[in-house]
């Protein structure tokens, strides 16, 4: 699965943006409150407008405080995966069944210098586990390969038929970096510059794709 980065995009035509991927698997949507993280992006009226534009399942990923108020509106409004930060709340499990209420899928996404060993238990409340590979809130950082280690953990318990969850990266994935985290046992991965830094977005997605299918031990693309 690949999930085109709006961060990336021109924000003053998202929905042409949104087009331009088109074939995608998820639109990758970053929420920044500059308190969380020290950037300020978009919020929920801009998703609801994205959700009107486009039929790319919205995956919201909330770099916020206070996710347990606003979680749940994203997925009332229609979008399929909704992710906030572990080290954003003392209450990960309720913020999920709240955003499972609400329609959503929930997930959890940890900072590169959060171990992922204290989660392995609330996984099983969770579709997602958003591993980042650069520190959140600005675009176009270098991939980290040692959070690579996380995943491969979780994948192991994935395939073991202890989780049942998709695995996702999200940080400086690009034609150089794609296939080791999918060797790693990445099942989704956000990528910003990759594509739309390209002239022709849709077949950058589509290139990202067929690489990490390649790469990747357990991927495989539907004929």
């Amino acid at each position: 699965m690949i999930a085109p980065s709006i961060l990336s995009a021109d924000f003053a035509r998202l929905a042409d943006e949104a087009a331009a991927v088109e074939g995608s698997d998820w639109l990758h949507v970053d929420v920044m409150d500059a308190h969380f993280v020290p950037n300020l992006t978009l919020g929920l009226p801009v998703v609801e407008s994205l959700l009107k534009a486009t039929d790319i399942p919205l995956d919201c990923h909330l770099m916020i405080e206070n996710p347990g108020r606003w979680a749940p509106p994203y997925a009332e409004a229609g979008a399929h995966n909704v992710t906030f930060h572990a080290e954003a709340t003392d209450d990960p499990r309720s913020v999920a069944r709240d955003i499972r209420a609400a329609g959503g899928k929930a997930g959890l996404s940890v900072k590169p210098g959060t171990p992922i060993e204290p989660y392995l238990e609330i996984l099983k409340d969770f579709d997602t586990l958003l591993v980042m590979s650069v520190e959140p809130g600005f675009g176009g950082q270098s991939f980290m390969p040692e959070v690579l280690e996380k995943a491969r953990a979780v994948r192991k318990l994935v395939d073991s038929g202890e989780l049942k969850l998709l695995v996702e990266i999200d940080g400086g994935i690009n034609t150089a970096t794609v296939e080791q985290a999918a060797e790693a046992g990445i099942d989704c991965f956000v990528a910003g510059s990759a594509v739309y830094g390209t002239a022709d977005p849709a077949e950058a997605v589509r290139s990202l794709r067929t690489q990490a299918a390649k790469a990747s031990p357990h991927l495989t693309i539907a004929n």
